[in-house]
């Protein structure tokens, strides 16, 4: 609390001062802006030093560790070279530097990641999001969320952890391929594993049906895994906890000018979203060949959360846009120009973005507050062997 008073204070004597040499209209602006970053103060906040699970899947050690061997187990992809470690590694924050997926069929990890030849795998539609703190998707600034409704994927198309682990098993660019048709997938898969007797054990372990191994059990694992993936110290939730010292002047300074600008209006709450779809325009991955029209085929795209940016770029559903100043100047752009992707007028952009009035001069500051929320101290571990006996994380090497 007295991080947030001193950051408000921080506020009211900026704006204070342009007011004292501004014209009469600019007071009353700057004014304006003053209640616009104390209410908007109010909507950001550390994240939880602790998550919640669903009532349904309590956490527990050996739960944990059972998804992170199915995560890291290419079994649960049609042709056992994919894991979901290949696109979401911790060495890039449990996100991928690839504009769009490389999925099945693929070799390499990050940058590197490529298709083997001969290929008729298309490139996944969409940069792949960080999986770090999704234990907490759906929070709102109070801190209140419901794990079962947890708002997952770009489009919003799924809700919950549990729900979401399966999706990717079942999508032909991300690990099942042409090696069975979607309805039997997950049938597929869970046959494999029951023919293991390691995960067999596994599975008994930790859960007390009579058939431990069953779709709902490997959705309850990874799940459980995804959501112990916490990156919840960083530099701001310290300063948000009491801290004052721990951010810099340039870092405290960015803050002010990203809730002034108007960045806050969506990128709120202690996930720094709204978990909203808002229509941006941002220009379509050419490597994907069909324009990616979003929810409902509206162009709208959910916020993503700005925490960890370190590690996940590039940045965007298309993964278009390299750097965060690129992002910054993207919206810049956005107070007077026509959006880059042909396929969106400037009618349909979302009028809180629209609003946004993001300064050039503010962009140095604003960066280094966005790094104030990375935190480098998240789970790394990364398993020996898996159960199946194939290559740990699928083909990455």
């Amino acid at each position: 609390m007295r991080a947030k008073n001193y950051l408000f204070f921080s506020v009211i004597l900026y704006v204070t001062t342009i007011a004292i040499i501004a014209c009469n209209r600019e007071k009353a602006q700057s004014a304006d802006e003053v209640d616009t970053a104390e209410a908007i103060l109010e909507e950001v906040s550390a994240l939880p030093e602790t998550f919640i699970s669903p009532e349904d899947n309590p956490a527990t050690p050996q739960k944990i560790e059972l998804g992170r061997l199915l995560f890291y187990d290419p079994i649960l992809s049609g042709a056992k070279d994919v894991a979901c470690a290949s696109c979401h590694h911790p060495e890039y924050g449990y996100a991928e530097s690839q504009e769009v997926s490389i999925g099945v069929n693929g070799i390499g990890l990050g940058e590197m990641r490529t298709f083997k030849q001969p290929n008729t795998i298309p490139f996944g539609r969409r940069n792949a999001h960080t999986i770090l703190n999704t234990a907490f998707n759906g929070i709102d600034p109070e801190g209140n969320y419901d794990p079962q409704k947890a708002p997952m994927f770009w489009d919003l198309r799924v809700e919950s952890l549990e729900n979401q682990s399966l999706e990717p098993i079942k999508n032909l660019e991300e690990m099942r391929g042409h090696s069975f048709q979607a309805e039997v997938t997950l049938d597929t898969v869970v046959n494999r594993l029951r023919s293991i007797p390691a995960y067999k054990q596994l599975f008994s372990e930790v859960f007390t049906d009579t058939e431990a191994i069953t779709a709902i059990n490997i959705s309850k694992a990874l799940a459980a895994f995804e959501r112990s993936l916490l990156a919840n110290n960083s530099r701001f939730d310290q300063y948000m906890r009491g801290d004052e010292a721990v951010l810099s002047s340039l870092e405290k300074e960015g803050f002010t000018a990203f809730l002034k600008s108007g960045c806050a209006t969506c990128h709120n709450g202690p996930m720094f979203s709204d978990f909203k779809l808002h229509v941006l325009g941002v220009v379509d991955n050419e490597k994907v060949k069909v324009s990616d029209a979003g929810a409902n085929n509206t162009y709208a795209f959910r916020t993503p959360t700005l925490r960890n940016l370190r590690y996940t770029d590039p940045y965007m559903h298309s993964g278009k846009l390299k750097t965060l100043r690129q992002v910054l100047e993207f919206y810049e752009d956005m107070a007077g120009k026509e959006p880059p992707n042909p396929h969106v007028t400037r009618e349909q952009l979302d009028p809180l973005a629209k609003k946004m009035r993001l300064r050039f001069k503010d962009m140095q500051a604003i960066e280094a507050f966005l790094n104030s929320l990375n935190d480098d101290t998240f789970d790394r571990k990364i398993p020996d062997s898996v159960p199946s006996g194939l290559k740990v994380g699928g083909n990455i090497d």
